[in-house]
């Protein structure tokens, strides 16, 4: 075993002893308590109007702005950015949704953490680039705010726990806002699964490919900093996209959890190709030197001894794609294109469109909140994990996904980079919960 596997190793035992969730501890607002819930799972007091500072105004980060200004119950009443043409544009929109305007601080790249002392805020939203998420959760959480990420969470194991162990201490929210997670198809697989008609799901698989060459060049928004992550690591830099929607199918960190991992990576070809392509040939981009394997492929074995399989492919040309693949011992779902099979149903050994399908297992949160967001960003979903992270915070709820699931998910990243760097050798991954994950309750299906 390696050094850095006995390290986490002995951290995880140190920590068994401790709570996963503390209960009846004083919160930073006032005499308000943090209690557990009905759940077992972080419950912070209800907030009537969720007071939020808003860090990283980019492209995602302006849809999320857009969505919580349509959502009620929510006023963002400070914005952060290094940009102050993206801060006046936030203010001018949330001025135009009929709110105050929001202070803004823009005085370079660590304002945020003057930001979170000055500001009296309920919750701290991040959508920076990557580097940044963590250094602003923990300033938040270290000043009493409850705190939400863009993905990944984080991008090594020290951050992850970093993160963890802040939430703890503060007893604060601490929740990454995977998208795909609240995708129409993914929630439809989700709901088909509750109600036991795939039977017992042992095989899963999940992926981000999609072609970023153009994006990752640009001298504009994630072309600034996205491409710098390919000349620095070698592993899957964005896993949570295809690994989160079907590790709620497989109750990960819910009565089982992520146990050791191996990770393979292919030849780094594509960006080396399009600087090639597209630059002339004394342009520094052509002089750049990229480690990040074209396609990295991960398996992943959980301790109930059921399989995962993981894929990240984003410098190569290719249509859009999640995978989100579930085989169940009755049936199986299958995205892009999304179709299902289940056993007794339909034609013998024959795919149905899921499509035909929705009128029965569409997800309840979707047949009720779809007008609301029509338009949103990537085709509503976003819309639908704000308006879940507000109305939870509203009602005293635990949130959908927690400090946890955002470790476990982000984790991915440096250890896919260290089974790489090690001939593709199993590593172990971290149990976060310390233990919590053989009693947490399952997600449940909500409604709006």
């Amino acid at each position: 075993m390696s050094d850095s596997h006995t390290r986490l190793d002995r951290r995880d035992f140190l920590k068994i002893s401790s709570a996963a969730v503390v209960a009846g501890a004083v919160a930073a607002r006032g005499t308000d308590t943090v209690a557990q819930g009905a759940s077992g799972l972080l419950a912070a007091p209800p907030i009537d109007m969720v007071r939020i500072g808003f860090v990283g105004i980019g492209l995602q980060g302006g849809g999320h702005v857009g969505n919580l200004l349509k959502i009620p119950g929510c006023r963002i009443t400070a914005v952060c950015d290094i940009r102050q043409v993206r801060t006046d544009w936030a203010t001018k929109a949330i001025v135009a949704a009929g709110h105050p305007a929001p202070k803004a601080y823009t005085n370079g790249p660590r304002d945020f953490e003057r930001m979170c002392v000055e500001e009296d805020l309920d919750l701290v939203y991040t959508a920076t680039p990557w580097e940044w998420h963590v250094p602003v959760m923990l300033a938040a959480m270290k000043h009493g705010k409850h705190v939400a990420t863009e993905v990944p969470a984080a991008m090594t194991i020290e951050d992850c726990w970093a993160m963890v162990e802040s939430a703890e201490k503060f007893k604060k929210h601490a929740v990454m806002m995977e998208n795909c997670n609240y995708g129409r198809s993914e929630m439809m697989a989700f709901n088909i699964i509750r109600q036991g008609l795939l039977g017992d799901i042992v095989h899963a698989e999940g992926g981000y490919l999609h072609d970023l060459r153009g994006i990752k060049f640009e001298n504009r928004d994630e072309g600034l900093w996205r491409r710098a992550w390919s000349m620095k690591v070698d592993g899957n830099l964005y896993p949570t996209h295809g690994l989160g929607p079907v590790a709620n199918c497989m109750d990960i960190n819910r009565g089982d959890r992520l146990s050791y991992l191996v990770s393979m990576s292919g030849p780094s070809r594509g960006l080396q190709d399009w600087a090639r392509e597209h630059f002339p040939p004394d342009a520094p981009q052509r002089k750049e030197k990229y480690v990040l394997g074209d396609v990295n492929t991960c398996l992943v074995k959980t301790i109930n001894g059921k399989t995962l399989m993981v894929q990240h492919n984003t410098n190569l040309p290719r249509p859009y794609s999640r995978i989100h693949q579930l085989q169940g011992t009755k049936g199986i779902i299958q995205g892009y294109p999304d179709r299902v099979y289940i056993e007794g149903r339909g034609r013998n050994d024959q795919w149905v469109e899921q499509a035909t399908l929705r009128d029965e297992f569409d997800h309840p949160l979707w047949k009720e909140m779809n007008e609301r967001a029509a338009g949103a960003g990537h085709g509503g979903m976003d819309y639908m994990e704000d308006y879940r992270l507000i109305k939870c915070l509203r009602e005293g709820l635990p949130t959908d996904m927690n400090v946890y699931d955002a470790a476990m998910l982000s984790s991915l990243v440096d250890l896919t980079a260290q089974s790489n760097a090690r001939k593709s050798r199993a590593v172990d991954v971290p149990d976060f919960t310390k233990g919590a994950w053989r009693t947490n309750p399952k997600l449940d299906i909500v409604h709006a």
